[in-house]
């Protein structure tokens, strides 16, 4: 019986441990860096799996180590662990889902029970295969991906850890079960929030004279920013600029005191993503000025994340590994202008992230991610755990050396 038929077998022995993993953490999911019971839930399946868990400092993230006992090289493969203050719809697009939030507001409408569900199978597969590995593997729990809450953390506790690779995966509702993309070079872009608040002094609205309207500074402030997306970026540097959210007043005779804004930027090189964000302030707070408004920038005004840029070479040992165990499961995918904290893997080692496909329409799993409606197939996570465990045992036992 060849490796892959083994890694194969054992994806279908384990595949009610798979669900079940799956189903409790969709219905008790927490929200970002709020992860409690989420971690102490994975640690203790961690240290029943035989693995030695080790907790990241100020975070509720932590890491699980398979220490294979002889000499090699050390992978790391990661997960997210948050979930998303939305409300889940019980149905997908076509039919009641089979699995729904026990909590309230919050849900794992970006898929992440499925990551999760994905390093625990691959998990207990590779150390089914201890023996016939060399080196360690550190399995990764990242808390607050959405909020990238945790990523500075896990990076600190994971610098010692001398990795030579790191590995990362996100579903796909877009995409069809058995379907995996792996992309050469920017995988995701980064990400700069944007928040102020435009300061003015309000009053009853039959005497605008007396008032320092915010809402007429805010109006300009959006079209000077236009502008200045046009005649101060560097063209040749994709920097996007998608406005969220504008809130301001609550009556029609009413000026009021102050007007909320929030958007973000999107960026796929960090200078330009740096700059485009001091552009943003200089204009906001220029602007305002000639309105008479002061500017009060909030904490969000930072970069939240950078791109994710997978290492070309690890991401075309990723695709031999997927060719050989699903010859026919490679599907070419465009760059997300969505934003992850797996970049921060990047400054540790090289590093790869690959998509794998839920989608299933006839059961009508095929809404986008951060939806009420947001659904998955679970069969699509096997050739997650398939492909995981293929490329860490390649990895290890040095197939892609020269």
């Amino acid at each position: 019986m060849t490796s892959n038929e083994v890694i194969k077998k054992k994806i279908d022995e384990y595949f009610s441990d798979t669900i079940s993993w799956r189903t409790y953490l969709h219905e008790n999911p927490e929200v970002s860096d709020k992860e409690y019971q989420t971690a102490k839930y994975l640690k203790a399946e961690c240290e029943k799996l035989g693995l030695l868990v080790e907790a990241a400092t100020n975070t509720t993230g932590f890491t699980a180590l398979l220490d294979t006992g002889k000499p090699g090289k050390t992978i790391g493969i990661r997960t997210d662990i948050d979930a998303l203050p939305i409300a889940e719809s019980q149905y997908n697009l076509k039919n009641k889902k089979t699995v729904v939030s026990k909590i309230d507001g919050v849900s794992h409408a970006c898929g992440h029970d499925s990551h999760m569900a994905t390093l625990l199978t691959t998990a207990k597969i590779l150390l089914d295969l201890k023996d016939e590995l060399k080196g360690k593997i550190y399995f990764i729990f990242e808390e607050g991906e959405e909020t990238g809450g945790g990523i500075e953390a896990m990076v600190e506790h994971l610098k010692d850890k001398n990795l030579d690779a790191c590995y990362g995966n996100h579903q796909s509702p877009f995409m069809e079960i058995g379907k995996i993309s792996v992309i050469k070079g920017p995988s995701h872009a980064g990400c700069a929030g944007v928040e102020f608040n435009v300061i003015g002094k309000g009053g009853h609205g039959s005497r605008p004279d007396r008032c320092i309207n915010p809402l007429t500074a805010t109006a300009n402030i959006v079209t000077a920013l236009t502008t200045a997306w046009v005649n101060q970026l560097d063209i040749s540097k994709t920097v996007t600029f998608g406005l969220g959210a504008i809130n301001g007043g609550s009556a029609s005779n009413v000026i009021p005191d102050i007007c909320n804004v929030k958007g973000t930027l999107r960026f796929f090189d960090d200078k330009a993503g740096e700059d485009a964000l001091e552009v943003l302030k200089e204009v906001t707070k220029q602007t305002a000025k000639a309105h008479k408004c002061g500017i009060e920038f909030t904490d969000y005004t930072r970069i939240v994340a950078y791109p994710t840029i997978n290492d070309p070479y690890l991401a075309e040992d990723v695709r031999k590994s997927l060719n050989d165990i699903y010859p026919n499961a490679f599907e070419e995918a465009e760059t997300s202008y969505g934003s992850e904290s797996f970049f921060g893997y990047s400054r540790l080692c090289p590093s790869v992230y690959t998509r794998f496909g839920v989608g299933n329409k006839e059961k009508g799993i095929s809404a986008g991610a951060h939806t009420p409606e947001f659904d998955l197939d679970p069969e699509g996570i096997k050739y997650a755990v398939g492909l995981q465990v293929k490329f860490a045992s390649d990895f290890l036992n040095g197939v892609f050396d020269d």
